[in-house]
């Protein structure tokens, strides 16, 4: 019998081209609306949309490879009977790019990390998603594929830089108090090593806001995130670093970087907010990054940035009695 109560699958990025390509058929879509109560077989399903046994084969497996129906095998009177069910009974599509969420006084944005608006890199480099190798390994042309954008890990080695273009969703008059990322991260070394640091480097508005020491790359273990195709002595994880930009001064994990303010990084009036990584050619480590996104590494999380806000009072009234 179908499950009882309301089932809904969400689905986005690459696995969701399946979904979405196999309910883009009418006979599928009828012969999904058929199963919405019933368990039923081949010869049924083909009496009562008066199509051939064939045609409805052919349908049935499309949805299965989707994974929208079950399929049970019973012994029938002419050998074995295919018994199908609907899974769900609703698919919510997540489209691609930012996620922006509004509270009181904060705006949340999470950024996908293939979801770059420029990039500098040079070998060892390449991309990932959950099921594939985006492009060609250690080709930068790779970077700029329009798959990009479907990245779940994300790596180069030596010098280089990836740029995030952030929506400035602050509400019209507010005053930024604190700027917050967070980003699952590592150094980028043949294969992995623990102990290779790299010197990596936040710029926010063309402002440079300070530079930690990667203490290495990390592999060597599978994590609750690793896709199961990936081999892992590769990276496989990093570490979540914070990074905060307050009125006294930018920190990382709490500790001071640099006495950047939040004031210097020309948050008011803008469209956007300029986030960039990397590695500066001069650096003492210079050993590239990977980034992690929430369906890779140890973290279910893109880039986020959650901006603090308070409005100015208004000294400027005076109540008359």
């Amino acid at each position: 019998m179908p499950a009882s109560g309301n089932r809904i699958l969400m689905v986005e990025g690459q696995e969701a081209l399946v979904v979405l390509k196999a309910l883009a058929n009418e006979t599928r879509l009828l012969l999904l609306s058929m199963l919405s109560h019933n368990v039923m077989n081949v010869s049924e399903l083909a009496d009562a949309l008066k199509l051939p046994h064939s045609t409805v084969n052919f349908n049935l497996n499309q949805l299965q490879a989707a994974g929208l129906i079950s399929v049970e095998y019973e012994p029938g009177t002419r050998g074995s009977q295919k018994l199908c069910s609907k899974r769900y009974d609703e698919i919510v599509y997540r489209v691609p790019g930012v996620a922006v969420e509004s509270d009181s006084d904060q705006v949340s944005v999470s950024m996908p990390i293939g979801n770059y608006s420029q990039i500098e890199a040079q070998p060892t480099c390449g991309l990932a998603s959950e099921s594939r190798i985006i492009g060609m390994l250690d080709n930068p042309r790779s970077m700029y594929e329009p798959d990009h954008v479907y990245a779940q890990i994300l790596w180069f080695g030596r010098s280089g830089f990836v740029e995030y273009t952030f929506p400035n969703n602050l509400p019209y008059g507010a005053v930024p108090e604190r700027l917050d990322l967070s980003m699952e991260i590592c150094s980028e070394a043949p294969q992995y090593d623990p102990e290779w640091p790299s010197d990596i480097t936040l710029w926010i508005n063309g402002h440079e806001v300070g530079t930690f020491t990667s203490p290495g790359d990390f592999g060597g273990q599978r994590t609750h995130l690793t896709p199961r195709w990936w081999n892992i002595d590769q990276t496989t994880h990093g570490v979540l670093k914070h990074w905060f930009v307050t009125p006294d001064g930018a920190y990382i994990d709490g500790e001071r970087l640099s006495g950047l303010s939040i004031h210097d990084l020309d948050l008011q009036g803008a469209n956007q907010i300029k986030v960039r990584l990397g590695v500066k050619p001069d650096a003492r480590h210079c050993a590239g990054l990977n980034l992690f996104g929430r369906k890779f590494g140890n973290y279910e999380q893109d880039i986020v940035m959650r901006t603090n806000y308070v409005f100015p009072q208004d000294t400027a009234k005076v109540r008359v009695r």
